[in-house]
């Protein structure tokens, strides 16, 4: 019976992931789409990478105080009602609005509301379930993300070719359905918290108060960079700089960074008990950033595409793998650790896409930059998961055999 209660919280919460994989993988498929209907410059899309994981950014600051005093259930079917709406305006608002660009903006902000909540709620839900083999369970529910990215590139795809890339605006409105779905299954499932009730959570001070956390932190940035930034732009890169149909590049572009960023997460879900998470995570910065340089300074379009796909397998374990490591130093971490965590890969995730397309027009506008524009944005973004390598040097220099 118990068991049967943990499996109906879970396939919501894995659920829950899918959602966020819709709102962050949905509006890249249409980056082309948007530059032709509205003209929109490779930095104006950057900013609205940058708007969707800022706002992001600020539901995680702030849920460190509403979620304790509206609690899990009622927070995260609220965040199901925000990423719906969110959806449904995407759909409707761009070409309402005389100002096109606002009429994206608008949407962004507010399916990002219900992305950040998600992001800060579903961890410690799942982390909160009395099941063994914690950081397993983490990676595993962090795969649906991947899966969920993998099936809005797939499907979205395929229904551009058949309706036609102008009727974009009905595929929003089509994806809602599954977080107004998820969000009456919250309503109903049993909900387990990380820290048992009565027990004292840390405060964000106390979290600070620790050289690991900080660490842990802007390890967890560098993570949401790297894996955002391929995410983001690998389909407008097929298309701009690989000169592949729609079709092709997002089946081998994104679609095949999700598959095996997905497949990382599963095999990493069931033997992320028996492996060093330190050490895993140093493998995992370091494959990355051949990646990145695979991907921007191949001569062959389809090396480069593979790329896409091996950065996906080397970035999968990043962002599970840091909470996980979080979760084990501070068990008491609670609400405060998941979302502090959070914003900080909120914060890699706004800013690691936006200076790839901001670097992307420097090269466009230079005489003197000889690369493919968004080759030249993904070549810098290689400093990324470069820098997390370092930093995971440093926890082992500063923590000694804590970290495992």
């Amino acid at each position: 019976m118990k068991n049967n209660r943990y499996t109906s919280t879970k396939v919501a919460c894995y659920t829950g992931y899918f959602v966020q994989a819709i709102i962050n993988n949905l509006a890249p498929l249409f980056y082309v789409t948007f530059q032709n209907e509205f003209g929109i410059s490779y930095t104006k899309i950057s900013c609205l990478i940058l708007v969707n994981f800022l706002s992001q950014l600020v539901v995680d600051i702030s849920s460190v105080k509403i979620v304790p005093k509206l609690g899990y259930r009622v927070s995260i079917v609220t965040a199901h009602i925000f990423s719906a709406v969110g959806l449904i305006s995407l759909g409707i608002m761009p070409r309402a609005f005389d100002n096109h660009y606002i009429g994206l903006v608008i949407p962004i902000i507010i399916y990002a509301v219900g992305s950040g909540l998600i992001e800060v709620l579903i961890s410690p839900l799942i982390e909160g379930l009395p099941t063994k083999n914690k950081s397993g369970e983490m990676s595993l529910l962090h795969s649906f993300y991947c899966w969920g990215q993998m099936s809005v590139v797939l499907l979205s795809t395929i229904a551009i070719k058949f309706i036609g890339s102008s009727n974009w605006i009905y595929l929003p409105i089509v994806w809602a359905i599954v977080p107004i779905v998820n969000m009456i299954s919250f309503t109903r499932v049993p909900i387990f918290t990380p820290v048992a009730e009565g027990e004292k959570e840390m405060s964000i001070r106390e979290l600070f108060a620790h050289k690991e956390f900080v660490l842990a932190a802007l390890i967890m940035t560098g993570s949401g960079a790297s894996e955002i930034a391929v995410a983001q732009w690998a389909s407008t890169f097929a298309e701009r700089s690989l000169g592949v149909n729609k079709l092709t590049g997002d089946l081998l572009g994104p679609c095949l960074f999700a598959v095996l960023m997905g497949s990382g997460r599963v095999i990493y879900g069931f033997i992320g008990d028996k492996v060093n998470t330190r050490k895993a995570l140093m493998v995992s910065s370091a494959g990355c950033a051949v990646s990145y340089l695979m991907i921007s300074l191949s001569p062959v379009p389809m090396l480069s595409l593979i790329g896409c796909g091996l950065c996906g397998i080397s970035a999968s374990i990043m962002w599970p793998g840091v909470l996980s490591l979080g979760a084990r130093l501070f068990p008491k971490g609670g609400t405060a650790m998941f979302a502090i965590l959070a914003m900080f890969g909120d914060l890699g995730c706004a800013f690691g896409p936006w200076i790839t397309g901001f670097m992307s027009d420097i090269a466009l506008n230079s005489d003197k930059i000889t690369m493919e524009p968004l080759n030249f944005g993904l070549m810098i973004c290689a400093a990324f998961p470069t820098v997390m390598l370092i930093l995971l040097f440093s926890i082992k220099f500063k923590t000694g055999s804590k970290v495992q």
